[in-house]
């Protein structure tokens, strides 16, 4: 199962994913991809603020951190079979892929083709979670198009392959697409 969540900054998309992922999980660990490169004091406490999150709010779940700011396909594969995974975020991976790699957009995005593909295959529970960017007023500047035109082109390509996508506006999530599994249960927030 695959999970697309989506949404504006602070709109509660993390609680939603984690919450999908959690339920997913049962009494298995959790997975936590995360895709930050930590490289000042804002996004440590970040990181923190996260982390200390999801140990108050799930503090029966046991979370693996895997880090991957770029080789989601490796850490994708160091999850068992069946197991629930929540990749965050969609959006600071393709600034790695385009900012901080030697990698073409190509390449870059083939990482991501392969690590859903892996997840499909060996059945787990992939939660997505990415900004959405392309409500503001259109960039006047040559890389921030290009730039959005490769997460666009990520979360159309994902939403097309998830099982269900959900956008989240004010704490809720709104169903774009939803098919029902087996380890998913109706969650309200």
């Amino acid at each position: 199962m695959i999970v697309f969540v989506s949404g504006g900054a602070r709109s509660g998309k993390s609680d939603i994913a984690e919450q999908r992922a959690v339920s997913a999980a049962g009494s298995s660990p959790c997975y936590y991809l995360a895709t930050a490169d930590v490289y000042d004091d804002e996004m440590v406490e970040r990181v923190a603020r996260h982390r200390q999150s999801r140990q108050g709010q799930w503090r029966t779940v046991q979370w693996k951190t895997l880090e991957a700011p770029l080789r989601i396909d490796r850490a994708i594969a160091k999850v068992p079979d069946g197991g629930a995974v929540l990749l965050d975020c969609l959006t600071l991976w393709a600034s790695q892929v385009l900012y901080a790699s030697k990698l073409s957009e190509e390449e870059g995005f083939a990482l991501l083709v392969n690590a859903l593909a892996d997840a499909r295959a060996r059945s787990l529970y992939l939660v997505i979670v990415s900004n959405d960017i392309n409500e503001a007023l259109p960039p006047t500047d040559a890389e921030t198009w290009r730039y959005l035109a490769f997460l666009q082109r990520a979360h159309c390509w994902v939403a097309q392959e998830a099982d269900s996508v959900l956008e989240v506006v004010a704490g809720c999530a709104i169903k774009w697409k939803h098919q029902e599994c087996k380890h998913e249960k109706e969650v309200n927030v």
